[in-house]
């Protein structure tokens, strides 16, 4: 089922590359601060989170922001991250890591952004949920990874 928002952003033209390299690396720094940068979204953007077993919503670059904070109050980082670029936006793979509570945390994220008029006007984000220190230390003695 398609939302009047997307139908909307289905017959846009496609972004070009430098929007999608400048989106992306404006939507990294918005995850390493929480802080959403001049420019990232439009003013009725949608983000649509799904973590494992919850699903929550949110509109406007300040409530994205309150959704963000919410489920990661701590600044941190994105050691890696993919871009591919689509026909209404890009999507994005990201590893974030984090400090919090005396914890190293860590997760991983596909994104799906649709564009407007140069900034992210929906974006569908879908998080492995957040694994502390211990359960990474479980999975890297139970899982041996091919590539980090």
């Amino acid at each position: 089922m398609t939302t009047t928002a997307s139908a909307a952003t289905a017959r846009a033209a496609a972004p070009d590359e430098e929007t999608v390299r400048r989106l992306a690396g404006l939507l990294v720094d918005f995850l390493r601060t929480g802080v959403p940068p001049q420019g990232l979204f439009t003013a009725d953007v949608l983000c649509d989170l799904t973590v494992p077993q919850w699903r929550l919503q949110a509109t406007g670059s300040e409530g994205v922001a309150a959704l963000r904070r919410a489920g990661h109050p701590a600044t941190g980082t994105v050691p890696r991250s993919r871009v591919d670029r689509t026909g209404t936006g890009f999507t994005i793979e990201v590893e974030e890591r984090w400090e919090a509570g005396g914890d190293h945390w860590y997760c991983r994220e596909l994104m799906r952004a649709d564009v407007r008029d140069g900034a992210i006007s929906e974006i569908s984000v879908y998080c492995t949920g957040d694994w502390d220190s211990a359960q990474q230390r479980r999975h890297a003695e139970e899982v041996p990874l091919i590539r980090p």
